[in-house]
């Protein structure tokens, strides 16, 4: 080929071909650049959380005591923004659909059960008398269980097929969701009230003295994940595609869902349900990266994770004092983005 008919090519498709997870050395900059300011906008927020109507000279040890309070509520943000932007985004990929979430497949169900369950058979007494890390750990377990049986029991032999997965998952989740439903009405008043309290997906909630075990698993979990962003890539080919490429889909499969699943039943447990922050979390780090490679977006989704929760936990609890609001705000946010998405696309 001539260097003239080289140079027309290169003009009639627009330029030079690139490979690699950006189309261009602008595409570049501007994931450079959106990954700072992200980085800069966490840093403030943590800043801010820190040190908003804290008026006890600084460094003292007045000053201190509050900064340690409000230092639990920015790692339990970012354990749990961690959690639902890399679960969720790992999931979509596996699944090949980014509008669906893990909570389709029933995990926030199955804890509401659990902890409804808990209090119709053994009473707030009954539930207080449990200890607390025991039955923080026994439903972190019971959902990670459900998954790995519903995952091996799908996805293995010869009629192994995601779709169908996904559906029992969400008649699964639609059960549980039924049953809990039906022990609540029969609950006293005041035992609902107390279970209402631990059903609400809360920050201030959390109770920090298990981040010391909750952290080691979601990092373990996370950095899984991690190791597993080439594999993604491919995944997100499709079956066919991967299998040709020499990926065995449905093992890795089976590993990011399990994978996914930890993380999800640590966040759940951790703050309670949170439907829509995956979803809105994705969506935007989709939006912001334009790229294929998981290894761009996953640290993309998790500050704007920790912006948009951190963000929202600041305004309302500091600013506004609208202490509860906050995971309200988010998930009506997040769920308003869903109903957008999916009349834009117009399918799921």
């Amino acid at each position: 080929m001539s260097a003239d008919t080289s140079a027309r090519v290169t003009r009639a498709t627009g330029g030079a071909r690139h490979v690699g997870p950006y189309s261009s050395a602008k595409h570049r900059r501007r994931y450079v650049v959106t990954l700072v300011a992200l980085a800069a906008a966490s840093v403030a927020l943590v800043i801010l959380m820190m040190t908003w109507g804290n008026h006890y000279e600084i460094f003292s040890e007045r000053w201190w005591r509050i900064t340690d309070l409000r230092s639990s509520a920015i790692i339990v943000i970012a354990v749990v923004t961690l959690c639902q932007s890399l679960a969720t985004i790992a999931f979509q990929t596996a699944t090949n659909n980014r509008i669906i979430t893990p909570s389709i497949m029933g995990f926030e169900s199955l804890y509401v059960l659990v902890q409804t369950s808990i209090v119709f058979f053994f009473g707030i007494t009954g539930m207080e008398g449990f200890p607390p890390l025991v039955r923080f750990l026994a439903q972190a377990a019971l959902m990670v269980l459900f998954a790995v049986l519903l995952y091996s029991w799908l996805l293995s032999g010869r009629f192994g097929n995601l779709h169908v997965m996904l559906l029992v998952g969400i008649i699964l989740g639609t059960g549980m969701g039924a049953l809990s439903t039906f022990l609540q009405q029969m609950l006293d008043p005041n035992e609902f009230d107390v279970l209402a309290a631990r059903l609400f997906g809360n920050i201030g909630n959390a109770d920090t003295d298990f981040l010391w075990i909750v952290i080691p698993i979601c990092a373990a979990a996370a950095a899984g994940i991690w190791t597993m962003s080439r594999r993604l890539n491919v995944i997100s080919l499709g079956p066919d595609i991967s299998a040709n490429l020499g990926l065995t889909h449905k093992r890795q499969v089976m590993i990011i869902l399990t994978l996914v699943s930890v993380l999800m039943a640590m966040s759940t447990s951790l703050v309670g349900p949170m439907t829509f922050l995956g979803f809105l979390v994705a969506t935007f780090a989709y939006s912001l990266t334009d790229t294929y490679d998981h290894r761009r977006m996953f640290p993309v989704a998790w500050l704007t994770g920790f912006v948009v929760l951190g963000g929202a936990y600041f305004v309302l609890r500091h600013v506004l004092k609208m202490v509860d609001t906050v995971t309200v705000i988010v998930e009506l946010v997040g769920g308003l983005v869903f109903l957008f998405v999916i009349l834009r696309k117009g399918r799921l």
